[in-house]
C-alpha cells in the first residue's frame, strides 16, 4: 500500500559503497519497473552542484543543499530511483524504500581497483564497507520497516535484486 498518497508510484534510493553496483542496480530496476532514473553522481557534475574538488579523494564535494533543491519536484512528483553511496541527507519523506548494496570486501577491492581508485580513497571505501557504514547510516535515517540490505557480489545477485525489487514495487502499485 503506497505510503505517501501524493504519489502515484514509489520512490527508492539505492545506496552503498563505490563498487557495489549501485547503477547497474538501478538502471536494470528502471528498466523492470517502468521508473526513472537519477544518478546523483552524474547530476552533480551535469549541473554543477558541488563546492569544488577534493585532490585526496578524487571526487567532487557535493553541496548536498544544491542537491535537494534540484531533486525536490522530482521526488514529490514519484517513480524515481536514487543512486548514491550516502544517505544521510535526503527528506526522509522521499523514499517509500531505501536499498544498501553489500559486497564482500575482496570483490569491492578488485572491483575498485579496476576503477583506479588508491590511497586514500581505496581505503576509505573498503573501511566503509567492513564497518558497514550506509547500512548505519540508512538504519538511523530512515524507518526501519523500509530499510533493506541486499548482497551484490555476483552478476546472478543483482538480477536477483531486479527481481526482488520489481515484485516489491508491483505490490506497493497495488
Amino acid at each position: 500500500m503506497a505510503q505517501d498518497r501524493k504519489r502515484q508510484r514509489p520512490n527508492i534510493l539505492i545506496t552503498g559503497t563505490p563498487g557495489t553496483g549501485k547503477t547497474t542496480t538501478s538502471s536494470a530496476l528502471a528498466d523492470a519497473a517502468q521508473l526513472r532514473h537519477v544518478s546523483v553522481g552524474d547530476l552533480v557534475k551535469e549541473k554543477s552542484l558541488h563546492d569544488g574538488w577534493d585532490d585526496e579523494l578524487q571526487c567532487y564535494v557535493i553541496n548536498e543543499d544544491l542537491v535537494c533543491d534540484e531533486l525536490e519536484d522530482l521526488m514529490d512528483e514519484g517513480g524515481i530511483i536514487v543512486d548514491y553511496h550516502g544517505c544521510d541527507f535526503f527528506p526522509e519523506r522521499w523514499f517509500d524504500r531505501v536499498v544498501v548494496l553489500q559486497t564482500e570486501n575482496s570483490i569491492l577491492y578488485d572491483r575498485l581497483t579496476k576503477r583506479g581508485y588508491d590511497g586514500a580513497k581505496l581505503s576509505n571505501n573498503i573501511e566503509c564497507e567492513i564497518f558497514q557504514i550506509l547500512l548505519e547510516e540508512a538504519k538511523e535515517n530512515y524507518q526501519e520497516n523500509i530499510v533493506v540490505d541486499l548482497r551484490s557480489d555476483t552478476v546472478e545477485d543483482v538480477a536477483r535484486n531486479v527481481e526482488t525489487l520489481s515484485n516489491w514495487v508491483k505490490n506497493w502499485l497495488s
